[in-house]
């Protein structure tokens, strides 16, 4: 198989979940939703570029090899809400607002971030919609929008280091020699023996021990839906 590989460090990353009230909380492995939007930031596909956000939504895939999920820090916001109003209905937060601005609260919210993450990502084309592994590594190596982990308070730590390599399965791709994180940073970073793999489709080379269904699917970056969507996992020891 083909796959495009990079790899995702920095002091802080956030993993958005699905979210109740003023708590955001952040998984410990980058979804579907934002590695999509790393793709498309590095694409330069704007939010309201409908067609092709979901062009590219339907023509990768992604497996994640987590080399540390990080330590997990939290920290606090404040924030404006409306007033609570049962007839009233809006379309987007943006308009909410707008209509409410004479009856705003302020709340505080809670948000988590992995501190010193490392993960890295295979990503395969799964049908030709336009782009090809090659577009994808130009477009990683050379972004037109800003890249970060998962929020715009969480820039990169480090290269992504994007290289296309020939493997016989996701397992193989993703343990390829690659550029590592300053060797200060690995040793902070304490690399475990084994390592948590996830996966969308199949994979010959590894097992799912467990099926988990995330939200983080995009329906619409305009307007911030998403779905479920089936995702394999595997804890494998080995010594990177």
């Amino acid at each position: 198989m083909e796959i495009l590989v990079f790899q995702l460090y920095g002091p802080l990353a956030s993993w958005g979940t699905p979210a109740v009230g003023e708590y955001r909380p952040s998984s410990d492995h980058p979804g579907r939703s934002a590695l999509l939007g790393l793709l498309a930031a590095g694409l330069g596909l704007r939010r309201d570029d409908a067609a092709n956000q979901q062009a590219l939504a339907g023509s990768v895939q992604f497996a994640v090899k987590q080399l540390s999920p990080g330590q997990v820090i939290r920290d606090f916001h404040t924030v404006q809400v409306p007033k609570r109003d049962r007839k009233a209905r809006y379309a987007t937060r943006k308009e909410e607002m707008a209509f409410s601005s004479d009856r705003l609260n302020t709340i505080i919210s809670r948000r988590e971030y992995r501190c010193d993450g490392f993960w890295r990502v295979g990503v395969t084309i799964t049908d030709n919609s336009g782009w090809t592994l090659q577009d994808l590594e130009v477009a990683l190596r050379q972004p037109k929008f800003m890249l970060y982990l998962g929020r715009k308070s969480c820039p990169l730590g480090a290269p992504l280091s994007p290289m296309i390599v020939q493997a016989e399965g996701l397992q193989q791709a993703l343990s390829v020699d690659m550029p590592a994180v300053h060797e200060q940073q690995k040793r902070w970073l304490g690399l475990p023996d084994s390592v948590d793999y996830y996966w969308e489709g199949d994979a010959v080379d590894l097992q799912a021990q467990d099926t988990r269904y995330p939200d983080d699917d995009v329906v619409s970056r305009e307007r911030w839906q998403f779905k479920g969507r089936r995702e394999q996992h595997a804890r494998v020891k080995e010594v990177e």
